[in-house]
């Protein structure tokens, strides 16, 4: 019967809610009033942290911490940002992804502080972490960058594609590492657009500007599976996680349609900014208004495996070779933008890791 109940709820894809396990957080790197959002590690245990530009408190937009020290990544220069060198100079890194041959994937939206992009800038990079070298850079020429956001990036090193999310559009990119050409898919969908009215609420108070704007993001985070077969995705302002075969999203003769009802209902899974898939298919979810982390097992079970009140939105993952799983705190709902212009943050803010469960 055990059984059954659990065939039950896969078929109808609702995930299967189950007792916390929870695991104790780590404190890894302090940075000082220096802001972290993405993350990576490599295969190697290098750890690489993003930060966005703003006219106070910055320096590097991408570091490599050694010994708990922010180092600029791939060097100083790259770190030097000016308009006139925007499209060999790093404007506001947003995401980074280490792929399955150790290559590290920089994505640089080019949009500081909520300023309209500098289409020069908008790019993803791939260094090689052997040589500390940028082999290769995609412009993204083809979408229509003046409307564009991108916010995080998954790459597919066996079939040679990104998938990439933008909330400003709300749609998912696939962009074919070969060629460089890239397609919009589900603009606009339910799976990808935040959810009408819906406010976002965290320690008991709305996340809205000081002209009582609603926080609100369209598809943010997105997690690729190990063997690559589905991408996990799913907008901020909503409550629901989705998922799509990665097949679909790369066969480019699909119509709209036909893409649109390949796409799976996973869940009620809450609020969620990041995600992060690990070598055994569990897909880990941020959870800004718990202060908790969550996961989806392979076998539908929503579990919550990490609950600090340290965990102020916590917002991109990494995984480490030492079994530990990585996550940065942003404090989002605590700066100023958010607080009719008082900040509210913690400081320093900090990086950190609990154990696999």
């Amino acid at each position: 019967m055990k059984y059954i109940f659990f065939l039950l709820l896969a078929l109808i894809g609702q995930p299967v809610f189950a007792q916390s396990t929870e695991t104790p957080l780590v404190e890894v790197a302090e940075f000082g009033r220096h802001q972290p959002i993405g993350l990576a590690l490599s295969q190697r245990g290098r750890i690489f942290v993003t930060f966005p530009k703003r006219k106070t408190d910055y320096d590097y937009g991408l570091a490599e911490i050694v010994g708990g020290k922010r180092l600029p990544y791939p060097n100083a220069e790259w770190n030097q940002w000016d308009s006139l060198q925007a499209t060999s100079r790093f404007v506001n890194v947003q995401a980074l992804f280490v792929d399955q041959t150790d290559a590290l994937w920089v994505l640089d939206p080019a949009n500081p502080a909520d300023e309209p992009a500098l289409l020069a800038g908008i790019k993803l990079l791939k260094i090689n972490l052997a040589t500390n070298k940028v082999e290769r850079s995609y412009r993204f020429e083809d979408l229509p960058r003046e409307r564009s956001g991108l916010n995080d990036v998954q790459v597919d090193t066996r079939n040679q594609v990104a998938y990439l999310s933008d909330p400003k559009l709300a749609a998912l990119v696939v962009l074919d590492l070969r060629t460089g050409k890239s397609r919009l898919q589900l603009q606009g969908h339910k799976s990808t657009a935040a959810a009408p009215g819906f406010v976002l609420r965290i320690d008991g108070k709305e996340v809205r500007d000081k002209a009582d704007k609603p926080f609100s993001s369209n598809v943010n985070g997105i997690a690729l599976t190990p063997d690559y077969k589905y991408l996990y995705y799913r907008a901020i302002n909503q409550t629901k996680l989705y998922r799509i075969e990665t097949e679909v999203l790369r066969n480019a003769t699909l119509k709209p349609a036909d893409v649109a009802a390949r796409v799976e209902e996973v869940g009620e899974t809450g609020i969620s900014h990041g995600m992060i898939a690990d070598a055994a298919g569990n897909v880990y979810l941020t959870d800004s208004p718990n202060h908790a982390i969550r996961r989806v097992t392979p076998a539908g079970r929503f579990e919550t495996v990490a609950r600090d009140p340290r965990l102020l939105w916590p917002d991109s993952f990494g995984l480490g070779p030492d079994g530990y799983l990585y996550v940065t705190a942003a404090q989002i709902e605590r700066t100023p933008k958010w607080n009719n212009g008082q900040d509210r943050v913690q400081y320093p803010f900090r990086l950190y890791k609990m154990k696999l469960p």
